[in-house]
């Protein structure tokens, strides 16, 4: 799900959520991209902090915002830390060192 030019949708979820309503977005949020970015400047995009955020699921699958690559047309949540350790695994969320 990705081409040149276009929109991404964005969801956030526990605390996130709450910050995404606080503002007024709707959910999904949509961003309007006209090429890729990576997961960090998605974040700045959105001003949320990197530390805020643990892990971002593009298109389903879960990575860490220094490694996504988003692209117009692509599916963003975005997670922070504190999915409890069952869900973890089920989710594919990594354990992250502190950093």
């Amino acid at each position: 799900m990705s081409g040149s030019g276009g929109t991404i949708e964005v969801v956030g979820f526990m605390d996130l959520a709450s910050v995404f309503r606080a503002r007024g977005w709707t959910s999904p949020h949509r961003v309007s991209l006209d090429a890729p970015i990576d997961g960090v400047t998605l974040l700045r995009l959105l001003d949320v902090p990197d530390e805020a955020v643990e892990c971002l699921f593009v298109n389903h699958h879960a990575i860490g915002p220094a490694d996504a690559v988003v692209r117009p047309g692509d599916r963003v949540a975005v997670v922070p830390p504190g999915v409890p350790g069952p869900h973890r695994y089920s989710l594919g969320i990594r354990q992250r060192k502190p950093g």
